[in-house]
């Protein structure tokens, strides 16, 4: 077996508004694996600034995996456990090589067109009057849940930016998810969760910024809406750190990104728990190209969680791969058609 890695630059259409800042361009790699013949691709979703393994050795480690390919699926995941966008790159690299098609990774009615996906509408932070631009784009495309990001203009015209969906929409035609990417003072967080309530959230993600256990634990325990942690979980490796999480702060939700959690085996633990405590939870994209997020997209189904999940990044880039993945109506759907993938 040949191993290689590979280097590529996402360029955004729009610039993307975070609390952290404007992303124009998204880096990613892939590692191509080779054996009789047979191709197989996985991509490391490291997303800088916020992965826990955006490091200085990051491509140094991408060229000891390769060189040490030999080692097999397993033992390389157990050794990267400090490099969760490689374990999922390796995982995914293997399913692919093993596969039939290196595209179809896990068979179902989803990947036979039979079957979609609910996804969530990803409103990103920006202008009063781009964010209702998107807002409106988003209803018109059929979607019944849509996630804004909010933490980054003025708190009160995020406000108002609510109250014009719910003067236009009740709670049972759109649900609205915010993610606050931890930009919330936790002195005031609770001050601003309350404010937000009047709008029958279905969730909050990530209020204030993570490692604050015990204030996060408070707030899971007296919020009107329902928390979900995010960052919350990266950096947190083992299962019983993972477990000493949950059984701490006690959120209502955990948002799961395999690229970010240690791939598909990482993710399962967190659901495992999740479920054993009683945690909802969903899973989305980490921004990954539509190479990883067609990985993502088929093993999320097979999950069977009926939630939206937040999977409807396909069409940020103007140079992502041309694939099979399709967004219409809210659902993520799978056609026939054939991959272009060229790096």
């Amino acid at each position: 077996m040949k191993a290689s890695y590979h280097k590529y630059i996402l360029h955004f259409k729009k610039p993307s508004g975070t609390s952290r800042g404007i992303m124009n361009e998204k880096e990613t790699w892939f590692i191509i694996l080779e054996e009789k013949g047979k191709k197989g691709v996985g991509e490391c979703g490291l997303l800088r600034g916020l992965s826990c393994d955006d490091r200085l050795d990051y491509e140094e480690k991408l060229k000891w995996v390769c060189e040490n390919i030999h080692l097999g699926e397993e033992k390389l995941w157990e050794s990267l456990l400090e490099f969760p966008s490689i374990q999922f790159g390796i995982e995914m690299a293997f399913q692919s090589l093993q596969s039939e098609d290196p595209f179809i990774l896990f068979p179902s009615d989803f990947t036979n067109g039979q079957k979609s996906i609910p996804i969530n509408g990803l409103i990103w932070m920006g202008e009063e009057a781009f964010m209702k631009e998107q807002i409106e784009a988003k209803l018109a495309d059929g979607f019944h849940c849509i996630k804004l990001k909010i933490g980054a203009i003025d708190f009160d015209i995020e406000l108002q930016l609510l109250q014009y969906i719910r003067h236009n929409y009740t709670p049972e035609q759109i649900e609205i998810r915010v993610d606050a990417n931890g930009a919330f003072d936790s002195n005031t967080a609770l001050t601003k969760i309350n404010q937000l309530s009047g709008f029958k959230l279905h969730s909050i993600e990530q209020p204030i910024e993570k490692n604050q256990h015990d204030r996060m634990s408070e707030l899971c325990k007296i919020t009107p809406i329902p928390i979900a942690l995010d960052e919350e979980l990266i950096g947190v490796f083992t299962l019983e750190e993972k477990e000493a999480l949950l059984q701490k702060i006690k959120p209502q939700f955990i948002i799961l990104k395999p690229s970010f959690i240690g791939g598909f085996r990482g993710t399962k633990q967190w659901i495992d728990l999740a479920d054993k405590y009683q945690i909802g939870w969903w899973i989305t994209s980490a921004l990954e190209s539509n190479v990883g997020l067609n990985a993502i997209a088929q093993w999320t189904y097979l999950q069977n969680n009926s939630m939206p999940q937040g999977l409807g990044t396909g069409a940020l880039y103007w140079n992502n791969f041309e694939s099979p993945l399709e967004v219409k109506n809210g659902n993520l759907w799978h056609k026939t058609k054939n991959w272009d993938f060229n790096i």
